[in-house]
Formats: structure tokens, sequence, C-alpha cells
């Protein structure tokens, strides 16, 4: 990493810690020198606390430790980028971030996603819903129809044509997530089993 500049903040430098999963911004705290390198050192994030005016490693009270995973510094090289794998809660009032926010391991238009399948799972077939009357057909056909459009996808990443794959990328996606729902999980489940194969 670049020389990081924490003469701009007498000494300090924001660093903003962001969940390596979801994306999410946990909060921000602010390092010194003796900071970061603790950090290094120890893989697990340590401030320096402006009102105590001393290092504290976040988690040496309560066990909600922010394992680093990277750190990136911006252009101006003042301000630091932490993703880390959480261990348990992220604020100390015990929400998983500082801005009251619940854990969302989904990303933008997939959690919209996800929360339409959902409802339309649950509110019964109608003439509009696509996926109600998949649902009503039963999970032989949604597993068939994520057959073929995985089939399909396969089809076009062979050929030349990357609208076509992209666009049989997205059914195959939109098909999975209702599989997915239809056996009682959520996308969510699946990044759990690909964090713990991480391991």
């Amino acid at each position: 990493m670049e020389k990081i500049d924490f003469a701009k903040g007498d000494g300090l430098v924001p660093a903003i810690i962001q969940d390596a999963n979801t994306l999410q911004v946990l909060m921000l705290g602010y390092m010194n020198q003796e900071a970061y390198e603790k950090t290094c050192q120890e893989n697990k994030v340590t401030f320096f606390s402006r009102t105590k005016n001393r290092l504290w490693t976040k988690g040496q009270e309560s066990g909600n430790f922010l394992n680093v995973v990277s750190m990136r510094l911006d252009c101006d090289r003042d301000t630091l980028l932490i993703h880390v794998i959480p261990q348990g809660p992220t604020c100390h009032l015990g929400t998983q971030t500082c801005w009251a926010g619940e854990k969302d391991t989904r990303f933008g238009i997939l959690a919209e996603l996800e929360n339409t399948i959902s409802s339309r799972l649950n509110e019964g077939i109608t003439e509009k819903s696509y996926v109600a009357s998949l649902k009503e057909k039963g999970i032989e056909k949604i597993a068939q129809k994520v057959g073929e459009e995985a089939v399909e996808t396969v089809i076009e990443a062979l050929r030349s044509n990357d609208e076509l794959f992209l666009n049989e990328s997205a059914d195959l996606l939109f098909h999975y997530l209702i599989l997915l729902q239809a056996k009682g999980f959520e996308l969510d489940d699946v990044l759990k089993v690909l964090e713990a194969r991480r391991k």
C-alpha cells in the first residue's frame, strides 16, 4: 500500500468499514499510524479513539471483532476502505451497522427481485403473475425451467451474440431465485455456504 498521509488529519485518517460479502457500510472510525500497524499485524480492526485518546480494537470487550479481508487507500492517500468479516453486530447498540440497519446480504436489484418473487409466491395465482402460475405447477416445473434456462445459457455462451447470452443469463438467474424460494431458501443461504467454503 502507498504511504498513508496521516499529516492532513493531524495524525488521523478516516477508516470506512465495509462488509466484505455484502458491501454494506458498517461503521466509520479513525486510525493513527499505530492503529493502522496493529490492524495489519493482527488482522483485526483497531481504531484510535478521539474521545479516550487511546487505541481500541473493535470487539475487545464484546467479542464482535472485525476480521480484515483487505485494505485500500483512496486517491488522496488520506482515507482507508477496509473490507471485513464481522463477528456479530458492529454497533455498540447491538445493530448490524452504526446506522441501525439490519444486515442485508443481497445486492441492490437482487434484493428487490427476491422481495417481488416472495410476494408473488405467497399471494397465490393471478392472471398477471408468472411466478405464482409457475408455483402452481409445482417444484418439478420450476426445477425444469431452471434446467432449460441453464441449457440455453450454455448454448449462447458458445455463440458470438453477447446480448442473447446476457439475456439468457438473466433468465437463468431469475428462475434460480424462484427455485430457491420455492425450496424455502434465499440467496443469502447460498452465500453462507460459499463463505464457509472460503474458510
